[in-house]
């Protein structure tokens, strides 16, 4: 039987904050969570007692991340190493097939699901007919070994996750993630985004998108990556020297592999491929209407790509930031050193 109960409370976001991200965001409603002040989607209310109580097993693999610093990159990586180099399964199962996107169900609310049918009214069938997201209880239905991936901060999941399982975490540098997380924004059909990337930027550094506050995020992780069961990397350090990283990981899940099995991965992980990798490219969501079809999940794949989206007085301001935010810890970007 699994506990119900949540030790954080949860406070809706009201007043003129709100108001605001109306105006960006319509028709969504969020709330804030615990002392940090995560801020989320009101639907995480259903599930957030399960998701900290859940039930682990030994053999859980967990992905963990804020969004758009490498997920995707790092599940296929983990994944294949896990699976013994399976490129076969790899290529004909969806990595959302393969992996439980632990608080997905959670931001498919009633009023979402009603958005999606209404933009899509002239399919010839429901286009949620073939997005059937399962509620976070039905990951105790998986197979062993599970692999899941979370947007959740550390905090939020279960206190005993890394004294049970492993979890691999990967960070980014933020103006980069900002950058990429605004596309995603304006790629998703069920936030559709309506302003500029000027203005995105501002509710990030306010901590006014999901899964925010960024920095809290990353600190309480990288305050575990010397647990013998986190694995702390860097999207900097994937993009930089990805057969180091690779050998890194293997290491981390206990997996030989070979320098010409190496060679090959790395080949399969290089961005160029990774783009035209159909298996994790979110099809499934974009047939369901959830995506915009004539984009890629997958963008850039690019360090320091944010330089040719900042101008000099969000330049200074994401300085400022960072450093504020960087001040009292030992957590150093790659790409600011």
């Amino acid at each position: 039987m699994t506990d119900n109960s949540f030790p954080f409370d949860i406070r809706p976001v009201d007043g003129t904050e709100n108001d605001n991200l109306q105006k960006y965001f319509q028709g969504f409603k969020y709330i804030r969570v615990g002392p940090k002040n995560y801020f989320l989607i009101n639907g995480y209310t259903e599930g957030a007692a399960y998701i900290y109580n859940m039930p682990l097993r030994p053999d859980d693999v967990f992905v963990a991340s804020f969004p758009r610093s490498g997920t995707t990159w790092t599940q296929e990586l983990v994944w294949l190493l896990a699976n013994n180099l399976d490129y076969s399964t790899a290529a004909n199962v969806s990595l959302q097939k393969r992996y439980f996107f632990l608080e997905q169900s959670l931001f498919m609310t009633e009023e979402i699901k009603e958005k999606i049918l209404k933009d899509n009214t002239n399919t010839e069938k429901n286009p949620l007919d073939d997005y059937n997201i399962p509620r976070a209880e039905e990951t105790a239905k998986l197979p062993s070994p599970r692999f899941l991936k979370t947007h959740l901060p550390m905090s939020l999941l279960p206190p005993n996750l890394l004294d049970t399982t492993k979890v691999v975490y990967v960070a980014r540098d933020p103006r980069d993630v900002a950058v990429s997380y605004y596309h995603l924004s304006k790629l998703f059909k069920v936030s559709e985004y309506l302003g500029d990337f000027k203005s995105y930027w501002g509710f990030f550094i306010k901590d006014m998108v999901n899964w925010a506050p960024f920095f809290e995020h990353l600190k309480e992780a990288w305050q575990l990556r010397n647990h013998p069961n986190m694995l702390f990397l860097f999207y900097e350090e994937l993009s930089k020297d990805l057969p180091t990283t690779v050998q890194r990981v293997a290491d981390f899940l206990g997996k030989q592999i070979t320098k010409d099995q190496l060679a090959e991965l790395c080949s399969h992980l290089s961005i160029d491929n990774f783009k035209k990798n159909s298996s994790v490219n979110y099809n499934e969501a974009k047939n369901s209407g959830i995506l915009t079809a004539n984009e890629s999940f997958i963008r850039k794949g690019k360090s320091g790509g944010w330089r040719d989206s900042f101008d000099e007085e969000m330049t200074r301001e994401a300085d400022i930031w960072i450093a504020k935010n960087l001040e009292d810890t030992d957590l150093r970007f790659p790409s600011m050193l």
